[in-house]
This record gives structure tokens, C-alpha cells and sequence, in this order.
């Protein structure tokens, strides 16, 4: 996190004495990064955060199928009309994924019954439909349309979305953070930053729960997870302090780096992980040049596999993608605007675009799920229209 925050009671000095109205000690807790040597936050429970009841034998697996036929080529994937399902935990369905990352969606059709930790991957959680709360251990953030959520991992959560919810879902191994050439050598982000510290929303509350009871944390590391019983209440924290927390940003706060001529995508880059970056098109003024094309010229990811999710809007460049689509264009295939995009954009002034996209520096591996909803043709479109098929179609 780009800045230091601090939420509730807490003492003066780190690790010294701090009682309850009781007169017993609150229980400290350090949540640190790369030994001791990254971002810290220092918390204070009522209970010991090391007290477990009970563990589950049962352990579940989250298994991903890998699509084994999946060849090299263009996809477009048409999620708009999955079926809502399970939770935001059990109900993720992986598109994509490397070493790096795991890509998901997810439309929950019931609330999670228990709170959740990652604590391998920091989440990454693009809420494309619905509004509702994060209940964290490090507080409560309210979250709506457009927001990008972002959960390091290691923290206690529970999503709880009050209208119909489609998430877009990033598992990165490795820390999420705003793209370093935006930040100086303290952390703060610079004026030609896309975002700034103001649009960044942190939590305000501490929901604090002194209760005793059965309380359930489902903890998850790479594939596998357990059940992890407690008889206090997982919202204990009553302060803390420190760099470690979650964190909203929300895509309409991105204020878009335009120029003369075309830009390329990394003026869009929003966040940066360990082997991949996510970045954010939003609406924008186009290129001014007098003889400026404005959508992306052909290009070639020589090191990259790309990724783009269809948020809102009318997309220039490209025919046939819809709400919720999600192409793919790997690495060691050029791709560019589809045939009639360019003279068709020619003295346009702006895009009314909304888009995510990811970015791999590592091959990116599909699902079955992608199977399922792959558009068979894709890789066709950008094939020329010849004469004699606009005649037989009646054009």
C-alpha cells in the first residue's frame, strides 16, 4: 500500500504493554511482508490470534482443468450469460492462469457463510455489477460498480454484495501495487500518476466483535484449504496501524494519458505484480495529430500474452465483442483493429470505452470453463470480406 493509515486504539510505542478494560493485555499481532523487511501493520486483538479450537480433517481442493486441446490462436470468450453460482470463494471460475496469476470470474448467488484468508495470493476484485461491503479483520470498506478491490494476502474477509454482483477475479503470487515508475522514493505517487492518494479509498470503520462461538475462517493456500475453527469472533482487531490493509480504487478515478498520436497500452497500467501488470480503459479524448489513427495499430507481443475484458461501451477496434467478453491474444500472433474499424475511426474525437486489461510475461494456460464459452470463429475475423460475400449476404 502506497501510504501509512491507522484505524481504532492502539499504544504509543510498538510492542509494549496495551490492557483491556479488564486489565488483561490485548494480543499484538505483526502482519509483515519479505521477512521484516516489507510493509508492515501492527494490530491488537482482544482474543489471541493463535488460538485455535479445532481444524478440520477435511481438506478442499480447488482444481483447475486445463483446457489440453487450447491451441495457439486469437479467443474470445462470451461470459455474459453464466449462471450465477455458489459464492465469491467456491463460485470463481478460471479463465486463465500461469505461474504468475489466476483469472477468474465469478456471479455469486449466495452470500459466503464463513470469512475467508488467501494466504499465498494477494486478490485483485473488478466488481463489473453490484454494490455491497468488505468485512476485514483491518476494517470495512462499502464498494460499488466499478471498483477494483484489492485484498493482500493474509486478510480475514467476507464479501457481502446486496445487489446482483459479477466480479472479475485477479490471484496474483506476489504483491499487488500501483506501477512503480509512478512512485517515487518514498512511495507517493507522482503528478504524472494516472491516480492519485485521494482517489484511493482505505477503511474509515473497524467492525469490532467481541463474541464467543463456533467461528469458521476458511483458509486457503495454492490449491488447497481448510476449515479452521475459533471460539471468538474473527473481527477482534480493536486497532492498527501500519501500510497493510485492503484498499478500493475505483476505474472511473483513472484519469487517462492521452497524446498527439496513439498511445501504447502501458499509459493505461494500473496495478503491477510479480510477472504480469492490470491495466484500466476508460473513456478518453482520442489522438489530435491531424492525420492520427485513432484505435491501436497492429502489434506483435513478443513477450506478452494480453488479455482484455469487455467492461462498457462502444469498442472501436474491434467487431463482435460484447458485455462481459473477454479475448485473449497470445504471444507470437499479431493483432490489431478488425477490417473497417480504422477508416471508420478516422476524425474521431473520443472513445466511450470501459475495458481491463491483463497483461502475462509468462505463457497463459486456459480452463475447461474457457472451453465452454469460446467463440469458436474468432480467430477468423480478420479476414477481408471479399466482394462476392457481400453480394451472397445481401449487403
Amino acid at each position: 500500500m502506497p501510504y501509512y493509515h491507522k484505524l481504532g486504539k492502539f499504544p504509543q510505542k510498538r510492542h509494549t504493554q496495551f490492557r483491556q478494560p479488564d486489565g488483561s493485555l490485548y494480543k499484538e499481532e505483526l502482519f509483515s511482508t519479505i521477512g521484516f523487511d516489507g510493509h508492515l501493520t501492527n494490530a491488537y486483538h482482544i482474543n489471541s490470534p493463535a488460538k485455535i479450537n479445532d481444524i478440520d480433517t477435511k481438506v478442499y481442493e480447488f482444481s483447475i482443468q486445463e483446457w489440453k486441446e487450447a491451441s495457439l490462436r486469437p479467443y474470445h470468450f462470451k461470459t455474459k450469460e453464466m449462471k450465477e453460482e455458489s459464492d465469491v470463494v467456491f463460485g470463481r471460475k478460471p479463465i486463465m492462469y500461469n505461474s504468475d496469476v489466476v483469472m477468474s470470474v465469478c456471479r455469486p448467488a449466495k452470500q459466503m457463510d464463513n470469512f475467508y484468508r488467501n494466504a499465498l495470493c494477494d486478490e485483485v476484485i473488478f466488481i463489473h455489477e453490484g454494490e455491497g461491503v468488505l468485512e476485514s479483520n483491518l476494517g470495512v470498506l462499502p464498494f460499488t460498480k466499478g471498483d477494483y478491490i484489492v485484498i493482500p494476502r493474509n486478510i480475514t474477509y467476507k464479501l457481502i454484495h446486496n445487489t446482483q454482483a459479477r466480479y472479475l477475479i485477479f490471484e496474483s503470487f506476489g504483491a499487488i501495487k500501483p506501477p512503480r515508475r509512478y512512485r517515487n522514493e518514498f512511495g507517493q505517487l507522482l503528478e504524472h500518476s494516472p491516480y492519485c492518494e485521494r482517489d484511493i479509498k482505505v477503511p474509515q470503520e473497524l467492525k469490532i466483535v467481541d463474541e464467543k462461538g463456533d467461528f469458521i475462517i476458511n483458509i486457503r493456500k495454492g490449491n488447497k484449504m481448510v476449515a479452521v475453527h475459533y471460539d471468538f469472533h474473527p473481527l477482534d482487531i480493536v486497532g492498527y496501524d501500519g501500510y497493510y490493509f485492503p484498499w478500493i480504487f475505483n476505474i472511473d478515478d483513472f484519469m487517462p494519458i492521452t497524446g498527439k498520436v496513439h498511445q501504447p497500452p502501458y499509459v493505461h497500467e494500473t496495478f503491477e505484480g510479480p510477472g504480469f501488470v492490470i491495466c484500466s480503459f476508460c473513456p478518453r479524448l482520442l489522438d489530435y495529430h491531424p492525420l492520427a489513427i485513432p484505435v491501436p495499430y497492429n502489434h506483435s507481443n513478443i513477450d506478452c500474452d494480453e488479455m482484455l475484458y469487455y467492461v462498457d461501451g462502444n469498442f472501436s477496434s474491434r467487431k463482435g465483442v460484447e458485455y462481459a467478453s473477454i479475448s485473449l491474444h497470445p504471444g507470437g500472433i499479431p493483432h490489431g483493429p478488425h477490417p473497417g474499424t480504422v477508416d471508420k475511426a478516422l476524425g474521431k474525437k473520443e472513445t466511450l470505452e470501459t475495458a481491463v486489461m491483463m497483461d502475462t510475461f509468462k505463457p497463459l494456460n486456459l480452463t475447461n470453463f474457457a472451453r465452454d464459452f469460446n467463440d469458436e470463429k474468432y480467430y477468423l475475423s480478420w479476414k477481408e470480406i471479399e466482394p462476392s460475400e457481400l453480394i451472397n449476404e445481401g449487403q
